[in-house]
Order: structure tokens, then C-alpha cells, then sequence
């Protein structure tokens, strides 16, 4: 299926204080409790909220939204600081250089579309060894490292673990998950703007399995490190936003329909990685996708990305690398463990060969004779 081409022109940035949703109207009532997110939690009679409490990080997306805590101001200053410099199209490196940006930014946001919901159109390529890494990485950790290897070259395609209702999800408010550390330090948020039918159509279908829709925003400039701190040199990635599943509310709300998860999950990684192909992408970062406030089961995630990609899967040998970058904070790691496990002995299938192989761990460890660096495990 072609992609959809998205409106021309700036899009509606939105409010820092958006109305609230019908959904919230009468307070947070789908709020989920426990270690998913336990910030949220503490809020959840407050009236009249607005947020999603979804998100791909552990302590959900409302940490600091909410409390208004000293991290959360920093954030929010973050991100206006981001949002002048995508505006302005440069910056002040470290360095005293001024770099600009604004060429790349243009770029990207014109190149942005949506794919979906139906089958992606993909050409066919022979197959290639694919090296599996499961690191304890972030994403733009792990895509750094990929831009700067020597061993591949050609682009690199990032998953964003996105919200299906709002761009960004709460990178204005200076909410803390993967979505919005992405957006804070790059031009992504200027470019999912420009795809407004992806939020207009979940905001009007109030499923909570969302939709197999995704957005692709090609070259974008990554201009920031995971502290904040800006680059002397920016790179570009692609990014591919997709929502997966809100399984606690699927679980809570519609009990009967749980058994659909792991299906929803395939169908949704595999219109993720048709246009990870359509776009010419060979070097792929993905990770625990809704395994945070979605409550997904990292079981089933990892297990929807292994019949895809592993022996036998439609996409084996299609990639030439992929990093799985965990961030996992859970006792025993037991989210970056379901990886571990379900991509160990990877890599032999069609597309394999010399070089082929599995890389596990906190770090990046070399494995079937392959060279690789130690991964840093700051945090945002």
C-alpha cells in the first residue's frame, strides 16, 4: 500500500495545556496502578487530566507532569530550548561553532508519511547476514553507535514508542519516556506534526489496540545526547512512530479481547519493519515497545520480533543489523531477559553467514567474531 501523503504546511503545534479529552473529562479513570506506573498512580483521582499515562519507560509517561518536580521543569526547558533551535533551523555547538540544521529539518519534515493501516508495498533485495544485539542501551545510544560503525553503512532507522493520540505524547509537559527523549533532542516532533491524520484517526476510534498505522520521518537531525547536552556534530536517523497496543486497558476494559495481543503485536511489527524496507533501511534499532505503561508482555513483544526477523520469518536476512536496546530498571531485568532469550541463537537462518550472530547484555559484548563497544548507561 503507498504511503498516505501528509498535509503541507506547518502543522497546529498544539498546547502545552491541551483541553482535556473526552477520556479524562471526569478524571484519571484508566490510570494503571502498580510498578508500570507508579507516578501516575499517585494521581489518579486528580480531575480533569489529560494525559495518556502510556509510554515505553517503566516509570510511565506522567513522571514529573503531574508533580511538577524540579526534572520535570528542566525538561520542559528542554524541550522549548529544542523546539527554538528546530524554529531557527541552527545552533551553538559546545564548541562555539554555530550549526545549522534547518536544510535537514526541511528535509524531513517534507519526506514525512504514513504507512498503513494495509500492507506496505516492498521491493524485494537478496538476503543478508543479520548481527542481533539486545544491549541495555537507549535507543538514541544505540543509534548513535550504529551511525558512527564502520563495519555497515547506509541509514539508520529508529522505533518510536509512540502515544496514538498525542504527537510527541508529553514532551512539552517534560514527561520521561522513550518517545519523548526522542523528540528532545531532535527535529522528530516538527516531523510527526506533519501526519496529524495518525492522531486525528485514534483520537476519533477510541480502540485501545490502536492501529497498524505508522509514520516514517526520513534523515531527521538528532542534535542532542541522552543528558541533554548538545552535539558538535549532529547525525540524522529515521524514525518509525507507532503505538502498540494499550494492553492494561485491553485487559481491564475489554478482559474477553486479551487473547488478540499477541496477534495485534505481530501484525503491528511486521507493518513497522515493511516500512523499515520500503524505506531503504539495512540497520534497524527497536526495543521493549509498549512493554512500560502499555503494560505489553515483553514475552510477547519479543516474540512478535523474532517470527518476524528470526529463521524463517518473512524478514529474515532483510537487515543487516539490529540492536534491541533495553532500558530496564525491573529487579533482575527480567524485560532486557525476554530479549535475551527470545533472540539467543539468532542470526543462522537465510540470512546468515559470516558475521552472523547474537549480541546479549547490559553492554555491547562481541560475539561470533564481531567487534563491538561497551554501552554507556547514563540516563536522560
Amino acid at each position: 500500500m503507498p504511503p498516505a501523503r501528509v498535509s503541507d504546511g506547518p502543522g497546529r503545534q498544539p498546547s502545552v495545556h491541551p483541553k482535556p479529552s473526552r477520556r479524562f473529562a471526569q478524571g484519571c479513570v484508566w490510570v494503571l496502578l502498580g510498578p508500570g506506573n507508579s507516578v501516575a498512580a499517585q494521581y489518579k483521582d486528580r480531575s480533569r487530566c489529560v494525559h495518556e499515562h502510556d509510554g515505553g519507560d517503566r516509570v510511565g509517561r506522567d513522571r514529573g507532569v503531574h508533580g511538577g518536580d524540579a526534572m520535570s521543569a528542566r525538561l520542559r526547558g528542554i524541550a522549548r530550548q529544542t523546539e527554538e533551535i528546530v524554529a531557527a533551523g541552527s545552533y551553538q555547538a559546545p564548541d562555539g561553532r554555530e550549526v545549522s540544521i534547518a536544510a535537514a529539518v526541511a528535509a524531513a519534515q517534507e519526506g514525512t508519511r504514513m504507512y498503513g493501516p494495509g500492507p506496505v508495498d516492498i521491493p524485494r533485495a537478496a538476503p543478508v547476514p543479520t548481527f542481533f544485539e539486545v544491549t541495555g542501551e537507549s535507543s538514541l545510544e544505540a543509534a548513535r553507535r550504529l551511525t558512527g560503525s564502520e563495519r555497515h553503512t547506509g541509514p539508520v532507522a529508529v522505533l518510536n514508542f509512540s502515544s496514538a493520540r498525542n504527537p510527541g505524547g508529553g514532551y512539552l509537559n517534560g514527561a520521561q519516556a522513550q518517545e519523548e527523549a526522542l523528540c528532545r533532542a531532535s527535529a522528530l516532533y516538527a516531523c510527526v506534526l506533519r501526519a496529524r491524520e495518525f492522531y486525528d484517526h485514534h483520537r476519533t476510534h477510541r480502540d485501545a489496540f490502536y492501529s497498524d498505522r505508522v509514520i516514517h520521518s526520513p534523515a531527521v537531525p538528532v542534535f542532542r545526547d541522552d543528558r541533554g547536552r548538545l552535539l558538535d556534530e549532529p547525525y540524522t536517523v529515521g524514525f518509525l512512530t507507532a503505538a502498540a497496543p494499550n494492553a492494561g486497558v485491553v485487559r481491564r476494559t475489554t478482559p474477553e479481547r486479551a487473547a488478540e495481543l499477541p496477534r495485534a503485536l505481530g501484525a503491528r511489527a511486521e507493518r513497522v519493519l515493511e516500512t523499515a524496507v520500503a524505506g531503504g533501511y539495512r540497520r534497524l534499532v527497536l526495543g521493549a515497545w509498549g512493554c512500560g505503561v502499555f503494560q505489553n508482555d515483553p514475552e510477547q513483544v519479543a516474540g512478535a520480533f523474532r517470527a518476524l526477523l528470526g529463521d524463517g520469518g518473512r524478514f529474515s536476512g532483510s537487515f543487516e543489523h539490529v540492536v534491541f536496546g533495553v532500558l530496564d530498571r525491573t529487579p533482575g531485568t527480567v524485560v532486557r531477559g525476554a530479549f535475551e532469550r527470545a533472540f539467543a541463537g539468532a542470526g543462522a537462518g537465510a540470512g546468515a553467514g559470516a558475521g552472523a550472530g547474537v549480541a546479549t547484555g547490559a553492554g555491547v559484548v562481541a560475539v561470533a567474531g564481531t567487534e563491538a563497544g561497551q554501552g554507556d548507561q547514563r540516563q536522560p
